[in-house]
């Protein structure tokens, strides 16, 4: 009986880390797709404008 616990337990755990990982891993998209979305509506909005971006200024947003 007391096997039949630690294995509901370490399946509880790995289905944990497996959730987790998969929440790092959207939060992660997440922000890089925000970050371009950003930097594609900025380049339109100063293509529209007719200014051209400026070359030491980082396209990817303020999330990096």
């Amino acid at each position: 009986m007391a096997l039949g616990s630690i294995g509901m337990l370490l399946l509880a755990l790995v289905l944990f880390a497996m959730n987790y990982r998969s929440e790092r891993n959207y939060g992660q998209w997440f922000k890089q797709w925000e970050a371009d979305r950003k930097a594609r509506r900025d380049a339109e909005l100063a293509r529209e404008r007719g200014d051209a971006p400026d070359p030491g200024e980082d396209p990817r947003g303020p999330w990096g």
